[in-house]
């Protein structure tokens, strides 16, 4: 009998009782056994093969290896002891990590192609935004945020911080959900319109630090309008207050009195107001949310907390 077999004893068993015992079918006991995997104790009179109480416990083995994804050559170096089983396990195991993240991909591609209705071309843009390598991710981010933050002569570095906590770092072993967040994400940032709406919000916050500065403020710390926005808007949202009413009016009248202080306008006019409504209705638009979203899923960051219905209730206000 090949490999180290257990003491028969016992009544020894036909092919179709062996078959029964494992749950094997007895054509897969019989391709065993021409195999060598797992071998006859003796034959009946009639020429039947019979098999000792070993052969359950080789059986069994045999059926957890192929369960486990191994090949034949495999499993007969294990039952022969050619070759340790924790070093085909290790072996496998290693497999199964690639196998699995190729499945990842392929989910968050299909994912992806699903959600967005994609057509052909856009689904081989999908497929090779997922197959990526860790340093043409870098570059693809590193391009997208450079033509966002990275010039404008009035500018000078004051983004740097602002592009590194916007760069999304897809982890080494990433869920399929980061996966498919990232190859969201990567489509939104090569969203020509997109790069435009992050380009103009910061430019405008450069053109306000730049005018308080030229007002004589400069020396005195100011929030900026996202901050402004959620201490006067935030209360009033919280107590569902309507934008039509008098007491929304009053808010917006005084969101509009620290904007005007916060660019260096001497008064509210007409200009103010449509500069700050223009400016909020920007700050308004769903991708800006959905890509803080997306970075968050893909960097393992806690979810943000959603700023769209206080600027929504914002813009109705003061636009």
């Amino acid at each position: 009998m090949n490999g180290d077999a257990l003491p028969t004893t016992g009544p020894l068993l036909t092919i179709g009782e062996l078959a029964r015992r494992t749950g094997l079918t007895v054509k897969t006991v019989r391709f065993y056994s021409d195999q060598g995997i797992v071998s006859p104790a003796d034959r009946n009179p009639a020429g039947h093969r019979q098999y000792g109480a070993d052969a359950v416990a080789r059986l069994d083995l045999v059926r957890t290896l192929r369960e486990l994804g191994l090949g034949l050559p495999e499993v007969r170096q294990v039952l022969e002891r050619e070759r340790g089983l924790s070093e085909v396990a290790a072996a496998h195991a290693a497999a199964l990590d690639v196998r699995i993240r190729v499945l990842r991909l392929r989910q968050a591609v299909l994912r992806t192609v699903a959600a967005r209705g994609a057509t052909a071309e856009e689904l081989t843009l999908v497929h090779r935004l997922a197959r990526l390598t860790e340093g043409e991710r870098g570059r693809l981010v590193g391009e997208f945020l450079a033509e966002v933050f990275g010039s404008g002569a009035s500018w000078d570095g004051r983004f740097e911080g602002v592009a590194r906590s916007l760069t999304p770092v897809l982890p080494e072993e990433p869920s399929a959900e980061q996966v498919e967040a990232w190859v969201e994400l990567a489509l939104l940032a090569g969203d020509a319109g997109f790069r435009e709406l992050l380009r103009g919000l910061a430019a405008d916050e450069a053109d306000e630090a730049g005018e308080a500065a030229a007002a004589g403020a400069g020396s005195v710390p100011r929030p900026g309008l996202a901050v402004l926005v959620r201490e006067l808007a935030g209360p009033a949202v919280a107590a569902r207050v309507a934008p039509g009413s008098a007491e929304a009016a009053r808010v917006g009248e005084v969101l509009l009195e620290r904007y005007a202080r916060l660019v260096g306008a001497a008064r509210v006019d007409g200009s103010v107001r449509a500069r700050l409504a223009e400016r909020l209705r920007a700050m308004a638009d769903p991708r800006r949310e959905r890509y803080l979203v997306l970075l968050a899923l893909v960097n393992g960051w806690a979810a943000p907390e959603s700023s769209a219905e206080v600027l929504d209730w914002a813009v109705r206000v003061v636009g």
